[in-house]
């Protein structure tokens, strides 16, 4: 068996291996910089991103839409008409990020889609590859921008919500560059019907370490974590001489949120111990460079705050724990604390039906398989609270993600799209 190949094969088929390594090679060397690539939501990148990925399905004679958001919908007609598979994930990254975050989906849709094509196979529902738009929180500050833009779910805030780049353009304005309808989003239009939607996948690398210390090629993801966050929280001391003001006069921004930072991971291992699913970082934390100095007691911290569990009512007494150490600190060392707007998103189980599904085609194929949860933020989140039959497939990856340095094996991403190929030609009857 040859490292693109697996021990199934429907008569002719096998997925488009060739086109997935072309476009991998195309989006990293118009997208990257000087470190890993940039693919900003709405900007120049993802825009790129979605033109390479729209002239390979013209070449293939794929029926071809976009909605009021500019999420692209990339479909092969299958033999009965009705309801539909959808695959899909996100074209943008991180500032830096990695080349597979997301894209990876998106062209396994393809390269399996391509593969039926050149095979004269015809699917027994349509089947659609969905490019979506901003994913990355990182930009817009909000998550899944794209794909609830597509269920109509986006409110005026999320519209007027500035960019981080240097342009300080908001959503809607993006929107229209791109050549959207900002208006209509405001207005509640959807382009997604999920009473039309069969079921919902998305291929994605692992971000974690599992599937590579448990040498497995493809994970199954049985759900998603949800979270709480302050991406701009703020500390607010008073800035003094270091060598005057002695520690019981100061009121130390560095000190206050150090103090926070330790009692977070304490709280943290407490519930860890307790056997809760839960995660907490503060993946920023800055003073003012404009003011801040080394003689100086720091005035102002500026930090974040990132917190994910599989349980609402965990996230509830995480939300009420750092309310109370926030208060706390605050009055023992005389400082503010100011966390601005917070933003939430809810976990999702993956349908227990697709799961199974997913797992009987990995059998199928001869791809060894595991079930897992994911512990971070994706489109299939959208989908699954939109009561979509949705399910995702994790890809081995050696390096992490949202960095320069993700990794995926051919061999490995042709074993997932074999499974995605056998589940789109033999898809479960979903129970609702």
């Amino acid at each position: 068996m040859s490292a693109h190949s697996s021990p199934w094969q429907e008569p002719g088929f096998e997925p488009d291996t060739a086109m997935a390594e072309r476009l991998f090679a195309e989006l990293l060397q118009r997208t990257g910089t000087d470190r890993g690539v940039t693919r900003t939501s709405y900007g120049l990148g993802e825009q790129i991103a979605h033109s390479i990925t729209r002239r390979e399905a013209e070449a293939l004679g794929l029926s071809i839409d976009t909605d009021d958001a500019c999420n692209l919908y990339m479909t092969l007609k299958g033999a009965n008409a009705g309801l539909r598979i959808m695959i899909g994930s996100h074209l943008d990254s991180v500032p830096r990020g990695g080349n597979y975050d997301g894209a990876a989906g998106v062209i396994m849709g393809l390269c399996v889609l391509s593969g039926f094509v050149k095979a004269g196979i015809q699917p027994p529902h349509d089947i659609t590859v969905m490019a979506i738009r901003a994913e990355e929180s990182a930009w817009f500050g909000g998550s899944y921008l794209g794909s609830r833009a597509a269920f109509g779910q986006l409110t005026p805030d999320d519209l007027s919500t500035v960019r981080r780049a240097d342009d300080d353009i908001a959503l809607g304005e993006a929107i229209d560059a791109a050549g959207g309808s900002a208006e209509a989003l405001r207005q509640g239009a959807a382009f997604l019907d999920p009473a039309r939607l069969a079921m919902f996948i998305e291929p994605h690398i692992e971000q974690g370490p599992v599937l590579v210390a448990n040498d497995v090629p493809v994970g199954i993801v049985t759900d998603i974590r949800g979270s709480f966050r302050y991406r701009r929280a703020r500390c607010h001391g008073v800035y003094a001489h270091s060598g005057a003001t002695p520690r019981d006069g100061r009121q130390d921004a560095v000190r206050a949120v150090s103090t926070l930072v330790v009692e977070f991971d304490a709280l943290w291992q407490r519930l860890i111990a307790a056997g809760e699913d839960v995660t907490l970082t503060v993946g920023q934390f800055a003073t003012d460079p404009d003011e801040a100095a080394f003689s100086k007691v720091a005035g102002r911290v500026d930090f974040s705050v990132d917190v994910r569990s599989a349980s609402e009512s965990t996230l509830d007494t995480m939300s009420g724990e750092i309310d109370r150490l926030v208060s706390t600190i605050a009055h023992t060392q005389n400082v503010r604390f100011d966390f601005g707007k917070r933003t939430r998103t809810q976990p999702a189980a993956m349908h227990p039906d697709l799961v199974g599904a997913i797992e009987r085609a990995a059998g199928d194929v001869g791809i060894q398989s595991q079930r897992m949860p994911c512990g971070a933020g994706h489109d299939a989140v959208t989908f699954a609270t939109m009561d979509v039959a949705t399910g995702m497939l994790f890809l081995r990856n050696e390096n992490g993600s949202h960095n320069p340095d993700e990794r995926l094996d051919m061999a490995d991403f042709a074993a997932g799209a074999s499974v995605l190929a056998r589940l789109c030609l033999d898809p479960p009857d979903i129970a609702t």
